[in-house]
C-alpha cells in the first residue's frame, strides 16, 4: 500500500512539473519591462513580443502564447467611427524551456528601480507641462 501511495505521489510530482514557467511582462516601454513569474497552461509555450505603438513607439511584452500564434506578427486596431488606426503591431517570438524569454528586458526588475523609473516620468512631465 505505501509502495502506491509512493508511486500515486512520483506522479503527481511528475506532472506538475512538466509545467512550463515562463517571465511575464504585460507591457514594457523602451528597455523597461518588469517582469514576474507564471506558469503556462498545456499548449503553451514562451514568447518574447517586440512592436511599435503608434508607429514610434518601442514596446515589449512576455509571458505564455498558444502554440498557433507563436512566431507570428500581431496588429491590434482600435476601431474609431471614421477608420481603424492602428494601436501597435507586434512580433510574438516563442521558445520551450523554462524562463528561456529572459532577454531582451530587465527580469526581476526591483521595486526600486521601479520607483526611480516612476519618479523620474513624473519629473518629465512636470518639466513638459
Amino acid at each position: 500500500m505505501n509502495r502506491i501511495v509512493f508511486l500515486f505521489a512520483v506522479g503527481v510530482c511528475f506532472a506538475i512539473g512538466q509545467a512550463l514557467e515562463c517571465y511575464k511582462c504585460s507591457i514594457g516601454f523602451g528597455s523597461l519591462c518588469i517582469t514576474t513569474k507564471t506558469t503556462c497552461n498545456e499548449g503553451e509555450l514562451c514568447f518574447s513580443g517586440v512592436g511599435k505603438a503608434a508607429g514610434f513607439v518601442d514596446i515589449k511584452m512576455k509571458g505564455c502564447l498558444e502554440r498557433s500564434k507563436c512566431n507570428a506578427s500581431e496588429e491590434v486596431n482600435f476601431p474609431t467611427s471614421n477608420s481603424n488606426a492602428t494601436l501597435y503591431q507586434m512580433l510574438k517570438t516563442c521558445c520551450d524551456g523554462d524562463l528561456c524569454n529572459a532577454a531582451p528586458g530587465l527580469p526581476g526588475t526591483s521595486v526600486l528601480s521601479l520607483a526611480v523609473a516612476t519618479i523620474s516620468a513624473m519629473f518629465a512631465a512636470n518639466a513638459l507641462v
